[in-house]
């Protein structure tokens, strides 16, 4: 088997063993769940966006570097293609 397929295959493995036993996780500290739970308790509104706050603000790092590498991988790929090009066309 390629070291690829080897490596692709163990990362989907470790991922679908995190995504199995993990637990129910909020992405909160204590002190802000707290406050939260007691806005919603009275009957408040605004605790119900908090988490997706939170991920949110998450994400955003995570969306700019796969942008960033999209566009070096695009760029690398024809800078790539033009050296080739000027190569065979040398010849």
């Amino acid at each position: 088997m390629n070291n690829t397929i080897k490596v692709i295959l163990v990362v989907v493995l470790v991922t679908v063993i995190f995504l199995v036993t993990s637990e129910d996780v909020m992405s909160q500290c204590p002190m802000c769940r707290m406050s939260a739970e007691s806005n919603l308790k009275d009957g408040g509104t605004e605790g119900k966006g908090l988490n997706a706050g939170i991920l949110y603000m998450l994400s955003m790092p995570y969306l700019l570097v796969a942008t960033l590498g999209f566009i070096w991988y695009r760029n690398r790929r024809k800078y790539t293609e033009q050296i080739e090009t000027e190569t065979f066309s040398d010849n």
